[in-house]
């Protein structure tokens, strides 16, 4: 019983430990003229527009980047966030980790 006690407090501090590389994580995505960064908990952390480079006409395309570069972004958080955790539980012993 104290083994199984002892090996959730290891893994409770080595969640915590990955959930602090997480937000350390920045991964940065740039579409057209958008640029956005977001960490590895998926919290937006910047939107940067290159305003010299966008007309009034082109708000639709502009809109159309800005959700492009998020949903990169956001994509590649969730494979870094589960890379880690991968890492994690497989240090456990779990079976098919």
């Amino acid at each position: 019983m104290f083994d199984k006690q002892k090996e959730l407090l290891q893994l409770r501090k080595k969640a915590a430990s990955m959930q602090k590389q997480l937000r350390a994580e920045i991964i940065e995505k740039e579409v057209g003229v958008v640029k956005v960064k977001v960490n590895g908990e998926q919290k937006i952390q910047s939107i940067d527009i290159n305003a010299e480079k966008i007309e009034q006409d082109e708000i639709a395309e502009l809109e159309g980047n800005i959700k492009a570069a998020l949903e990169q972004a956001i994509d590649e958080s969730q494979k870094i966030a589960a890379e880690k955790t991968k890492e994690l539980m497989g240090g456990m012993g779990l079976p098919g980790m």
